[in-house]
Order: C-alpha cells, then structure tokens, then sequence
C-alpha cells in the first residue's frame, strides 16, 4: 500500500463507518420472514439436514440410517464412489505405499486404477508439478502475501495467461487443466509461503526446491518446505492420509457447491477453482483449524496445572464465553453432518497418537483427549443433548500439521491441495450431467416505495 492510499484510507475511514451503519440498519430481515416464506437459511431444514439440490455420485457423507421406519444416528461414514475411506487408508497404509494419488484416480474416473493405470497417473502429475517458465519469478516473487490462500488464488488466476486454451470447457481440456491444477498447487503454496518468509521476516535465505518426480503429493510438500528436504516415512505417511481425508466431502460443502454453481456458468476452470479458493478461506470452512490450534495455545497459557477438574472448569469457561475469543465455541467439536461421530476425526487421531509418539508430544496427544472429552459432556449437559458431541477433523489436523512443522499459514492450503481433486471431479460431473446454470430463488421482501426527488428528501 503506497502512501496516498493509506491517506485516502484515513481520510475516509469515519465516512465509510456511517455508511456501513446505514447499510445495516437498511438491511434487516427478521427471523419470522424466513419462517413465514418456508426459507431453510443456508440450505438447511429445521432439522439440520442440507436441502436437496442436486445429485452427485463421487462421494457420500452417512451419518443416519432408516432403522424400523426412524430415522436413527449412526456413527459417521465418509465413501469416495462407494468406498468407504476407511479402507482406502488401511489397504494403502498396509501394502506400505501413499494413497493420496489413488484417491485422485478413483474420484476423478470413477474406479480404482490397476497397478499400470496408477504408474501411468502418477507420472503424469509427475510432468505437471513443474510450474510454467519464469512464474515463480514473475508471479510468486514478485507479489508475495502474508495470506496464503489468497495468493494461491492469485496465482491459480495468473495461470490462466499461461493456458493456451484457457476458456475451452470441452472434458478432455478441463480435465488437462485440472490435472495440472493437482499437481501444481502443492508447489504453489510451498513457493509462496517460502517467498513471504524471504522478503517479510529475518529468514535470510530463500530456497526453492524443485519437485522430485519419484515422490509422491506428501513427500513433495515436506521436500518443498523444509530447507534440509528431510522428513521421516512416517510423517509423509500422515500428511498423505491427511491429504486423503480431505480429497472430497459431498457436494454439499460450501467450496465444492461453489464449484458447481461457477462451473453451471460455463465459466473457465482457473476462475471456477478461484471461487472455490475463496470459499474455503472462510474461518467457518477451511480454517477451522487455525482456530482450534490457538484455542489449545489458549489452554496450555492459562492451565497451568492440566489435572483434569482444571481442564474441565476452563473448558465450561470457554463454553460460557468468558475466555478465549468469547464466542462459546469449543472450535473442532460437533460437525453439521455427522451425528455420532465424524470418520475423519477418529483415522486421524489414530495417526496424531502416532506421530505424538515419534515427536515425544504424547502429554499435548492426551491433552487433546481430555478437551474432547471434557467438551463433549459439558456441551451435552449444557444443551440437554441426548448424543454425545464428538470431535470432528478439524480438532486433530491442526495438531498434526504442528508435529508435521508445518507453519499456521499453510493449514487451510493444505486443507486446498487436497481438496482440489473433489473440486475437479464436481466440475466434470457438472459439465457432463449438469447442463442447467443453477440459479435458486430468493424472495424480495422490501416493500414498495415511491421515488422521491432529491429536494424533498
């Protein structure tokens, strides 16, 4: 920001304070409108239960079942095309390979790959990892922001002049485009956070390092990170299943409904995924597991002594919005979705014990267990619940990506690198099965009113 906007910024700063007052006082519409018009507030029934609007066959989130005619709570199931995730992680985990790759494949096709279809796939996200000639120069270096997710927007945008056929929305071009996005955003975001700590803290050397074809996603965002380039089998292995995790969650999840709705457009693909970028940058999607790594940071300041009455009376504090940030959130506990138990947070607790183990950070392992539990009976008896509130897959990624020595600022990135394989996959299915933009109906509610000429006002 040069210094005549910072004074333009100043200048106007009260001015535009009453204006975003009269904004909001012309801009409020009570709670009995929506229910008097039948509107379920974002896409929800009274019940909680997403709206149906549309159909989708590359993943399923479970969480109830028709059992004697009621509909009961079950614990949760994450299927990618009808596998459960589970399997996918324990099959790959156990032929002691990476699995993020084969998830790929399997939501973009529609089935597992053979071993040579694998290979092939593999070697091709290979080819495409490099970045276009003289972008990280002139692209990257040149306007590095402290906020990761913009940038990878930014960037994803600026590839578009890079496309010699940017706007064709044939399936063989968007799928070439979209496999060159999964292959390059892992880069992208390694790159970019490497240029801000050059230019914006006393890191005095900045070190680009060039993918290496024979790694897999995992072992190349560690390599791309870390200036010695080593990393432990065990950690590349976690971050692959976190990548895995992560790779889709329905339809129904903001970025990925954004995803449908930009590609209804016919709009190009770098523009689609950007939308989709924006989405998930929001605190109450992709980042929040920023907020529970500061909510632990929280605790581990203020409880001195973690028996666990302490942790239980500081938790009902957090619950009655009198520490931490004051809103009341125990942020990583409960999930729109899961009912009983949310898939991704009990794969991915498994594997913090684990790493917990390796980095000798077991008391901060059983000191997530204990919030959890202590959060889970308090909400349950504070909201007069009859099933138990459970942490979702937010509460143990953020302490992964810490034990993984990944920085703050590339937790919801990684949450995007990952997710930009369900993202591709929605965008084909809705160029395929879609053929209507979606344009759903809002109601004007705003009476209606008479012009009145400047002087009588």
């Amino acid at each position: 920001m040069d210094f005549n906007e910072a004074n333009l910024i100043v200048k106007y700063s009260h001015k535009i304070s009453e204006l975003a007052k009269t904004a909001a006082s012309n801009n409020n519409i009570e709670t009995e409108m929506y229910e008097k018009y039948e509107v379920f507030r974002g896409l929800r029934d009274k019940n909680g239960k997403g709206v149906l609007c549309g159909l989708t066959e590359i993943s399923e989130v479970t969480s109830w079942e028709n059992i004697d005619g009621v509909r009961t709570p079950v614990d949760g199931v994450l299927r990618y095309r009808g596998y459960d995730v589970k399997d996918l992680i324990k099959h790959c985990i156990g032929e002691n390979r990476f699995g993020f790759e084969e998830t790929s494949y399997l939501l973009l096709f529609g089935k597992l790959p053979n071993a040579r279809e694998l290979a092939d796939y593999c070697e091709m996200l290979s080819e495409f990892r490099v970045l276009p000639r003289n972008f990280v120069r002139d692209v990257i270096m040149k306007s590095p922001s402290k906020d990761m997710m913009n940038m990878l927007a930014r960037c994803v945008l600026n590839l578009y002049s890079y496309d010699p056929d940017p706007d064709n929305v044939s399936l063989p071009n968007v799928l070439r485009q979209n496999l060159q996005l999964i292959a390059q955003l892992p880069m992208i975001a390694a790159y970019s956070y490497r240029a801000y700590r050059y230019y914006n803290t006393n890191d005095g050397s900045l070190v680009i390092h060039k993918p290496i074809s024979e790694y897999s996603t995992a072992q190349n965002i560690l390599h791309a990170l870390r200036k010695d380039n080593g990393f432990t089998d065990l950690e590349a292995k976690v971050l692959d299943v976190c990548l895995t995790l992560h790779a889709d969650h329905g339809g129904g999840n903001a970025s990925t409904f954004t995803t449908h709705l930009a590609t209804s457009t016919g709009t190009d693909t770098y523009s689609s995924t950007a939308a989709s970028l924006g989405s998930l940058k929001g605190p109450k999607h992709g980042g929040a597991n920023v907020m529970v790594t500061r909510m632990f940071e929280n605790i581990k300041e203020n409880v001195k002594q973690k028996t666990e009455k302490n942790i239980y009376d500081y938790v009902r504090k957090i619950l009655a919005g009198k520490v931490f940030d004051r809103t009341g959130l125990v942020y990583g506990m409960g999930h729109a979705v899961y009912t009983l138990s949310d898939p991704r947070a009990e794969i991915l607790k498994v594997y913090a014990g684990k790493l917990a183990t390796e980095k000798e950070r077991e008391e901060e392992f059983a000191l997530y267990n204990l919030v959890a539990k202590a959060a889970s009976e308090l909400i349950m008896e504070e909201k007069n619940l009859s099933r138990p509130v459970t942490p979702n897959v937010d509460f143990y990624s953020g302490f992964v990506y810490s034990m993984l020595n990944l920085p703050e600022a590339l937790f919801t990135p990684i949450f995007a690198i990952a997710r930009i394989t369900g993202w591709s996959a929605h965008r084909m299915e809705e160029l395929v099965c879609g053929g209507k933009i979606i344009r759903p109906a809002y109601e004007c509610v705003q009476p209606k009113r008479n012009y009145i000429t400047l002087k009588q006002r």
